[in-house]
């Protein structure tokens, strides 16, 4: 199994376009004037089970499930109101991906770390380093409909209607849906 390291915050900064969080951003706290700020705690952040039909994202109907799931995340910064404003997510994912018309699946490693902006109108910036799972519905996306694994450094921007938009710096996609078809 491949395990992908954060990438430091200067690379979400530059995939961004923004700066990392700062020490004093809210979540850190001081816990003395000579040890310096105390980041914030990683978190478990579990993946569900899930299930899309026929014709969402495959031509068939697919069951995803995690059988190795140990992603953290932690908050960076939040929005005024205390809202998750930038997320930090990292940590081995497989992620079993049926196809349950036929019984075919294959294990995905979605072992990638990611910075995700959280925009007050419900849209998203991610900035990712190593591989994600990543669900596309006809029209909705940059990539045709389907169900990827993206690999390598990219953005994925996601409106508030949900298009996705991925930005490969540097990277592949493999198409899950013809692995299990």
């Amino acid at each position: 199994m491949r395990r992908t390291l954060l990438a430091p915050l200067a690379l979400g900064a530059v995939l961004l376009g923004t700066q990392p969080a700062a020490a004093h951003a809210p979540g850190w706290e001081s816990a003395s004037a000579t040890a310096g700020p105390t980041a914030p705690r990683w978190e478990p952040a579990p993946s569900a089970p899930w299930d899309v039909g026929a014709g969402v994202r495959c031509d068939f109907p697919v069951h995803g499930e995690p059988v190795v799931d140990e992603v953290e995340q932690r908050v960076l910064s939040t929005h005024p109101d205390g809202s998750v404003r930038r997320v930090a997510y990292r940590g081995d994912l497989v992620v079993r991906v049926t196809n349950t018309a036929t019984g075919a699946s294959h294990d995905a490693d979605v072992s990638g770390s990611a910075v995700v902006d959280h925009r007050r109108d419900g849209s998203q910036l991610w900035a990712v380093r190593g591989p994600v799972l990543v669900g596309v519905g006809e029209g909705r996306g940059s990539l045709p409909r389907g169900l990827y694994v993206v690999d390598g450094v990219f953005t994925m921007d996601i409106g508030a209607d949900g298009f996705k938009d991925v930005r490969l710096v540097h990277g592949t996609t493999e198409d899950l849906c013809a692995r299990i078809d």
